[in-house]
């Protein structure tokens, strides 16, 4: 087990995950997760960590934290770009739906639109 409070952890995985160090990032998150199933911050930041790998649990990492908390518009913007960069661009169009519906002037929502199409 990773030494250190889940916010030190947690703290530490978005370090690792800055410098480039995927597997550290996704270990220390992990080991959160593991006292707290139901952080969203946690998967959210999980889920950006898989996407600079193109990891598999990609999107379903980021669709559990808009789960966890489906208000949080920086979780659905990022959930957004990965449906458009995983081709999804249908649910990438209805996330920044979303995102718009809780923000009606939000720039990144609009620009995101504008590429998809």
């Amino acid at each position: 087990m990773a030494e250190g409070s889940t916010e030190e952890r947690f703290a530490k995985g978005v370090q690792h995950k800055i410098n480039g160090e995927y597997d550290e990032a996704e270990t220390l998150f992990k080991s959160v997760l593991a006292e707290q199933p139901n952080n969203a911050d946690v998967y959210h930041e999980l889920g950006l960590t898989f996407s600079f790998r193109v990891h598999d649990d990609t999107l379903p990492t980021l669709e559990q934290a808009v789960r966890l908390q489906p208000n949080t518009i920086r979780y659905l913007i990022s959930l957004g770009k990965t449906y458009a960069m995983y081709g999804e661009d249908e649910k990438a169009k209805a996330t920044f739906d979303r995102v718009l519906e809780l923000d009606p002037f939000n720039d990144e929502a609009i620009n995101n639109l504008s590429y998809i199409g």
